[in-house]
């Protein structure tokens, strides 16, 4: 159990280490103008973040590092319910020790930049006043909470039903340990199709745990707009509702056979 404690502590901090230090390098652009990067970066840089994560821990913890992700499994595909509340310390130990790594290494541009909001989704965060522009709409600045809520439930689905489908050895199934690609695949397409409205966490840890680091940091109105709830409970609502559909639309099929 230690062990696979560990596996999570490692897998999340290679994700929000790989994961937000897109954000940052994007956010600050310390070698590029602005206009050089874009919103592809920040979802090619997530993706590839998750590909790296999960193929690091995999084999000694399963590579959950999400909390939605390890609930879904409890609910519908028998994992310890003794193993949750571990794993989800775990996760956002490994989240928060994540943004620590980034602050590290990009520490002189945020701290020149005000400390802006590299660390989580939501109101404030880089993409709703981007460091390189104007104002922008995107990332909960023109969209409702009950929008993003929507949003994250939805795109947590998405992320459950490639984290099954690149599992299943009755579906289509992947050779070669070629799962992560998938996972991270799965997390592209969600962050370039259904990322506008919240920033798609689709991981209350990957948010939490760095919400808490950027605090300690001295991000301001991290806590302040009443919004941090929404990418922790709309990943688990989506991880539930992903795993089920994916049983139903899926699975039964499959048996038939």
């Amino acid at each position: 159990m230690f062990g696979q404690l560990i596996g999570e502590v490692f897998g999340t901090f290679i994700l929000i280490l790989l994961g937000d230090g897109v954000v940052a390098n994007v956010g600050l652009a310390p070698r590029l103008a602005g206009t050089a990067y874009n919103w592809d970066t920040i979802t090619l840089g997530w993706a590839f973040a998750v590909v790296v994560a999960v193929y690091v821990s995999a084999g000694v913890s399963g590579a959950h590092i999400n909390p939605a992700v390890t609930i879904a499994l409890a609910v519908k595909r028998g994992f310890p319910w003794s193993k949750v509340a571990p794993y989800i310390v775990a996760q956002i130990v490994g989240a928060f020790l994540g943004a620590l790594g980034v602050y590290l290494v990009y520490g002189d541009g945020l701290r020149a930049a005000g400390v802006p909001n590299v660390w989580c989704t939501g109101p404030g965060s880089i993409f709703g006043q981007a460091f390189w522009g104007a104002a922008s709409g995107t990332a909960t600045g023109s969209y409702s909470f009950l929008d993003a809520f929507i949003t994250e439930v939805i795109g947590t689905a998405v992320l459950l039903w490639g984290v099954l489908a690149s599992g299943d050895s009755k579906n289509t199934g992947l050779m070669h340990n070629l799962g992560p690609f998938l996972v991270g695949g799965t997390v592209l397409a969600v962050g370039l199709s259904l990322g506008g409205p919240s920033g798609y966490a689709i991981n209350p840890a990957r948010d939490f745990g760095p919400r808490l680091f950027g605090l300690l940091a001295g991000t301001q109105g991290l806590f302040s707009s009443g919004y941090w709830w929404i990418p922790i409970v709309g990943p688990i609502v989506g991880g539930i509702v992903g795993v089920y559909l994916y049983d139903w639309l899926v699975t039964a099929n499959l048996a038939k056979k």
